[in-house]
This record gives C-alpha cells, structure tokens and sequence, in this order.
C-alpha cells in the first residue's frame, strides 16, 4: 500500500475544498491511502512527513506567492532538508487564487523549487487544456492552461459553490495521475 499525503493551507476554505478533490482522484487508484494534513498540524513534526511515498503541496495564492502559513511550514522542514529526508519522494502542487492568473504561476513555483531542494521527484500536469477540444471553458479540464502543477480560480463564495466544474475536474486527474505514478514507480 502506498502512502500519500496532501499538504495545505486553506485560509478561507477554498484550498482545502480544491484539495477534497484531489484526493477524489487520488482514491480512485487501488493500491494507495490518502491522507490530507493541513500545515499548521505539521509545523511541530514535520517529520511526519517521512511517512509518505508521495505528498502534494496545496496553497491559496497570496500576492504572488504561497501563503505565509505555508511558507512557515515549509521553513519548518529544514531538519530534513540537512539530513535529506525527503530525497526521492514524488511531489506536485496546486494553487488556487480568486482570479484567473492571480499570479498562482509563482506559488507552483515556490513549491516546485521546495520540492527540488529537498531531493524530491515532481510530479506537472499532463493535462491539455480541454479548450483546444472544444469543451466548454468552464467544464473544460486545464482551463488555466498549467502544466508545472495545478491552478484553480475560486469565486468569493462559500467553497462549495466557488470552483466551476472544470477546475474540479482538473484537481481529480491530477490526484489520479498523481497516485498512479507513484503506485507505479515508488
């Protein structure tokens, strides 16, 4: 059985709701076990994180960049950096913001640099955007056009009413292809 785990910080909501839906596509692989584990849980043992064969990394995007929150933790990581601890374990991330760019190319960003510093292997999305096939903008798969992780953009409103059907769609083959590679591979 392969261990998995989603890392996040949700400062309204939005982010942990995107991250149900990973772990939806994650679970629809046999063989693994998903668990999701908010940042603020963490930060005093982060080497919980050694339990793992793969973890997603999942923030809002505030100005820019990953949450102050999430940036705490990942500061909190720094003894398993020096001992490398992390080496080898897959990785991937997704961002949500309220806005359709919202800079959320800078948190994949912060993530994937996170992720290389700690040895880890990551995981982008696969996914052309579903538009170039004619679907629907707001049911279309990789809507946002990203591809070195998964972006959302969530509307001010209560969580479940706030992502369109794409976006959703987006975070359940990412979680599946996700789980699939480090089934596979690990």
């Amino acid at each position: 059985m392969k261990k998995l785990a989603i890392v996040f910080h949700s400062g309204f909501g939005h982010t942990a709701f995107f991250a149900k839906a990973v772990a939806e596509g994650m679970s629809r692989v046999s063989g693994v076990e998903v668990q999701m584990l908010k940042t603020d849980d963490l930060m005093k043992t982060p080497e919980a994180l050694l339990n793992f064969d793969g973890i997603v990394w999942g923030s809002p995007t505030y100005m820019g960049s990953v949450s102050g929150p999430f940036k705490t933790f990942m500061d909190a990581t720094g003894g398993l950096w020096q001992k490398g601890a992390l080496k080898d374990k897959w990785s991937g991330g997704f961002t949500v913001s309220g806005s359709p760019s919202g800079d959320k190319q800078g948190t994949l960003m912060t993530m994937a640099v996170f992720a290389a510093q700690h040895g880890m292997l990551w995981v982008g999305s696969h996914i052309i955007p579903e538009t170039y096939a004619g679907v629907a903008y707001d049911q279309a798969a990789n809507r946002l056009g990203s591809f070195l992780g998964v972006m959302a953009q969530a509307a001010p409103v209560e969580p479940e009413k706030a992502f369109v059907e794409g976006d959703l769609k987006t975070a359940r083959m990412f979680g599946e292809r996700f789980a699939q590679i480090v089934a596979k591979h690990s």
